[in-house]
């Protein structure tokens, strides 16, 4: 079920706040032409890591997609070239502080506890939730933008030998 953005921003879903983006570097600086080809919610985007410089893909759900498509007006007719402008004319942007803030927020208005839910557990949850369906950490490890091996072993808190475990019972 859609709900009003806790901001007054796009309808959400607890699956399409924002946009829950593996190989994310700042979310709140995300450009719409990040996202979008001319009015077209894209399915995939490519961003630039801040930390690595490193391109990264991340998928566009359909309910996130949807999402976007419906603030994309809005954001047009202000002239924000940003997803999550701000009100304040400091900057064009919200800070990464206030979308935490929003998504303590957001988590809170669809029924859950937000001490549970933060934009970097999301991205490791996300991560994690990958790896048990597909046990492929190479996959995984390129969706986080890793450019080491133990650096994605250590940030799903797997250990090596289940890592190799795993790795040794797919067959090529």
């Amino acid at each position: 079920m859609a709900r009003r953005h806790p901001d007054g921003g796009p309808p959400v879903s607890s699956r399409s706040f924002g946009l829950v983006e593996l190989g994310r570097a700042r979310p709140p600086r995300r450009a719409v032409d990040d996202i979008c080809s001319g009015a077209n919610v894209r399915h995939r985007a490519t961003i630039v890591q801040k930390k690595t410089g490193r391109p990264v893909q991340f998928e566009i759900t359909e309910q996130s997609g949807s999402s976007v498509e419906a603030w994309l007006p809005m954001l047009r007719a202000t002239g924000s070239r940003y997803l999550f402008p701000s009100r304040l004319h400091a900057g064009p942007h919200i800070s990464t502080r206030q979308y935490a803030r929003l998504l303590h927020r957001w988590v809170e208005s669809i029924g859950l506890e937000s001490a549970f839910y933060g934009t970097h557990s999301m991205r490791r949850t996300k991560a994690a939730q990958i790896y048990r369906k597909t046990g492929n950490l190479l996959a995984v490890q390129l969706l986080l933008g890793h450019t080491k091996l133990e650096s994605t072993v250590r940030y799903l808190g797997i250990e090596v030998d289940d890592a190799l475990n795993i790795a040794e019972q797919i067959e090529l």
